[in-house]
């Protein structure tokens, strides 16, 4: 039997709030910088390439080979995007582990238009056979691929369009020496104040819509280690409390109490950082101490304290590398709670290596602190 009209429930009309969703995911996709103007910090860098990209443009001809190198987050992928687009090219993104195969490689190369920029992250980790077939692309923008197998096999030259190469990396040592120097720009990106991180900060709290209190982008900023990635991390994160325990709006006080409870000190330290350091100073005694044995007790790989935590660490003075290990300073010292030991200085002074001529790494071999000569030249 047919439902009654009366029984058919009336249709609601369309809301809206997916719309302001999808609003919202665009504006989070839309914070890197699509300019050199955008870009914030990084000025001696910033400054270099408009001299490169406005060279490149009156040649009309390729720009140089760029390789980036820096820790996470600090913005090479994203000044990669911005070459492209003062430029005016295609951008074309790849990453050094999918490059398995030569082919791979080559498919890629032979689809770039004239003057593209194919950016390569993670370079380091590429395949030395793939490497070895970007030698010829890099410097007469040639392919030499081999056909067939056995007797029948053939060497094929492919003529490919003048193209630039950027790659990025976090370990510069662990790039061979032939791939390094066919790179015409090499660009070391630094840790930005916290007066850059600030001004991030401030930049996307306007796009996301966020209204934030100038002593609030100062705090997050503080404590964003130096990476403007964390600290946008960092406002989302202290948005999603302004929401929750506040009217929306992010004050100094309610940063403050947020990043406290999401564990970030007032130095920039996360859990693992404090736990380090409580580690090296309470287990150790300061040290020194080899990273393997170090990343034993906190219960974290190697890799990731050598590339994550100790940089940032060693940067802000609360440890160092010497030829026995790693120590704790003075300021790791008073960031636990702790004073130093009384032979401490003395014991600091030895590991230190004075009147050696160079220190090594290798030293601490027996803790395992590296695996490889590349490694060690990376420390």
């Amino acid at each position: 039997m047919p439902e009654s009209p009366e029984s058919v429930p009336p249709k609601e009309a369309p809301k809206e709030e997916p719309v302001a969703e999808m609003d919202a995911a665009a504006a989070d996709d839309s914070v890197r910088p699509g300019s050199l103007d955008d870009f914030i910090g990084q000025n001696e860098l910033r400054a270099n390439l408009r001299v490169y990209l406005g060279a490149a443009k009156e040649r009309g001809r390729a720009l140089d080979h760029v390789l980036f190198c820096g820790n996470p987050g600090l913005g090479k992928t994203t000044l990669a995007q911005i070459m492209a687009v003062e430029l005016g090219v295609n951008f074309v993104s790849t990453s050094g582990p999918v490059l398995e195969r030569a082919g791979d490689l080559a498919a890629i190369l032979t689809n770039l238009g004239r003057h593209d920029i194919l950016f390569v992250d993670e370079i380091h980790r590429m395949p030395i056979v793939v490497e070895e077939v970007l030698y010829p692309a890099m410097e007469d923008f040639k392919l030499d691929l081999v056909v067939g197998q056995g007797p029948a096999a053939r060497t094929v030259k492919i003529d490919l369009d003048p193209f630039t190469l950027v790659g990025a990396t976090t370990r510069m040592g662990l790039i061979s020496s032939p791939l390094r120097d066919r790179f015409g720009i090499v660009a070391h990106l630094e840790f930005y104040s916290a007066e850059d991180l600030a001004r991030v900060v401030r930049r996307t709290a306007t796009i996301l819509r966020v209204e934030l209190r100038p002593e609030a982008a100062i705090e997050i900023g503080r404590r964003a280690r130096g990476t403007p990635r964390i600290a946008n991390r960092l406002l989302r994160r202290v948005r999603d409390f302004a929401v929750m325990h506040g009217d929306g709006t992010v004050t100094g006080e309610l940063a403050s109490a947020a990043l406290t409870r999401m564990g970030v000190d007032d130095s920039g330290l996360d859990q693992m950082d404090r736990k380090l350091l409580k580690a090296l100073v309470n287990n150790f005694g300061g040290g020194p101490v080899g990273v393997k044995t170090l990343a034993v007790a906190c219960s974290e790989e190697v890799r990731t304290i050598e590339d994550i935590y100790e940089p940032f660490l060693i940067q802000s003075g609360f440890i160092k590398r010497t030829s026995r290990g790693r120590m704790a300073t003075p300021k790791a010292f008073k960031h636990v709670g702790e004073r130093p030991p009384t032979d401490w200085l003395t014991m600091a002074e030895a590991a230190a290596g004075r009147g050696r001529s160079e220190p090594s790494d290798e030293q601490d071999a027996p803790e395992g602190t590296e695996g490889s000569e590349q490694e060690r030249n990376d420390s």
